[in-house]
């Protein structure tokens, strides 16, 4: 099964597709997990890279699609997060990948912002692990938002691997994550129609919730489609 999952930053889709990956025996691929692991490299290449991330902005397409490229050989039922986010991306993975269902997570920017700036991951890059002391319970048009922190069980390391858990500089920079935002919206909504108009199923979820329920609804939607095929 190949599946894309779609959401702003913030939105917690690397947390689900983790999940979901460990479900359904995927491989999970994230591309902001790719970039990092480029960066720690100390190339010239990781330099470009670490450039563009603290600046705010997206990673040229041509870096980002030769990581993923890379990523996906030989790769049979995988999980995409954060790829493809522009029209060219989606053309070249469209040339290596049929795509069985979309999964798109939506969200209001107020609790992205909130969500981004309290997350707290592994510093193991080898481990996923992903945490959250915001606590939020609010109503946003309508949609009704109980999110209660996601805590380690011993005070600030990953419950995973037991490795120091950290802050990303670009999660701190309100400014910066906003462009994110905006360009992210900009970019992805042309990539959501092509799917649509593709008739590719699409999962399509409110992050209102705890971590676990909106993975079960995931599931259940990805059961649903499943059983149409």
């Amino acid at each position: 099964m190949k599946l894309l999952i779609f959401g702003p930053q913030g939105s917690g889709k690397g947390t689900y597709a983790s999940r979901l990956a460990e479900s359904f025996g995927l491989k999970k691929i994230t591309v902001g997990d790719l970039l990092r692991a480029e960066i720690k490299k100390g190339t010239d290449l990781s330099a470009l890279i670490k450039h563009y991330v603290e600046r705010g902005e997206l990673v040229p397409d041509d870096i980002t699609i030769a990581l993923v490229k890379k990523e996906l050989e030989d790769v049979e039922n995988f999980i995409l997060d954060g790829f493809p986010r522009d029209m060219r991306q989606v053309e070249e993975l469209d040339k290596i990948a049929k795509i069985d269902v979309v999964i798109k997570i939506n969200a209001h920017e107020e609790i992205l912002l909130e969500k981004i700036s309290a997350r707290w991951i592994c510093s193991n890059p080898k481990c996923d692990g992903n945490y959250n002391t915001a606590d939020i319970h609010k109503t946003i048009d309508g949609i009704e938002y109980i999110l209660p922190p996601l805590l380690p069980k011993n005070d600030m390391m990953c419950d995973k691997c037991g490795s120091k858990l950290v802050q990303r500089e670009d999660d701190l920079n309100k400014e910066a994550l906003k462009r994110r935002l905006k360009i992210y919206e900009e970019q992805t909504k042309p990539v959501i129609e092509h799917y649509r108009r593709l008739g590719i199923p699409f999962v399509e979820v409110w992050m209102n919730r705890p971590v676990d329920v909106v993975v079960e609804k995931i599931v259940e939607g990805l059961k649903e489609v499943l059983k149409k095929r």
